[in-house]
């Protein structure tokens, strides 16, 4: 009997073949099978995928410092991790499109008509385009990061693996907050919708003074340096996506000339 994964010949009472680990399936697929693999993969409470978003809001430096000092198997990784949250938020951008586009009211924020078309052309090419958003954003902040929390323990790529942790529960979290929030509470969609952001920037602060294990004085300059980068890269970003609304046709310049 051959691996089917990796062709390595075992023995026939082999279970999980001794080369790649991976798991002996003899029977064939049906609901019921499917169904729990599925069980097994994220429903249990020892599993990896819940093992993850627990430490990271508990013991995030072991999550992050597990993967980068090679152990693999003891959380999910950061791109099968990357990966579910962008399907979690795939499909809650899908039903929020779908049936809770409304709520996505600017007038509330915005006094002036020129923001309000702006937010709203904006947010239409941040639903179509999110996940390469998601992208470009993830390799800035490990950038910035790289800078900011300079450490010899980490280099470029162990600081995309820091973001793509923390981004990637983020986005789960805030999609599944913000669905039950739009089947209960939609009037504050847009309020709670900021605030999960506020709640986002807390939890980074949080999780990078445990990783680099900083006290609260060296952490408050880090992150005012962190804002200050940022905020350049951002209005760089605000530049670029203007210009490609302008190229795309989501905007019009003429739209945003005073009424005469």
């Amino acid at each position: 009997m051959n691996c089917k994964n990796c062709n390595t010949n075992l023995s026939s009472d082999s279970d999980y073949c001794n080369k790649c680990g991976g798991k002996i399936i003899r029977n064939r697929l049906t609901i019921r099978n499917l169904f729990q693999h599925f069980s097994e993969t994220f429903l249990n409470y020892d599993n990896k995928f819940l093992q993850t978003v627990k430490n990271l809001f508990v013991k995030p430096e072991d999550v992050i410092g597990s993967y980068v000092d090679g152990t693999r198997k003891k959380y999910i990784n950061p791109i099968s991790f990357f990966a579910i949250s962008l399907t979690i938020s795939g499909v809650y951008l899908l039903i929020f499109k779908k049936f809770f586009y409304n709520y996505m009211d600017a007038s509330s924020l915005y006094q002036d008509e020129n923001m309000r078309r702006m937010f709203d052309a904006s947010k239409d090419t941040i639903f179509e385009y999110n996940s390469f958003f998601y992208f470009i954003l993830i390799p800035a902040l490990a950038l910035i990061s790289l800078i900011v929390f300079y450490n010899k323990k980490y280099n470029y790529t162990e600081h995309v693996v820091i973001y793509l942790y923390t981004m990637s529960l983020t986005s789960i979290v805030s999609s599944v907050i913000s669905l039950i929030v739009l089947l209960s509470l939609p009037k504050y969609f847009l309020w709670i919708g900021i605030s999960l952001n506020l709640i986002s920037i807390l939890f980074h602060c949080y999780l990078l003074k445990r990783v680099f294990q900083l006290k609260i004085s060296e952490l408050s300059l880090k992150f005012l340096l962190f804002l200050v980068i940022f905020g350049g890269f951002y209005i760089a970003f605000g530049i670029l996506m203007f210009l490609f609304m302008l190229m795309n046709g989501s905007i019009n310049m003429q739209d945003f000339r005073p009424p005469s």
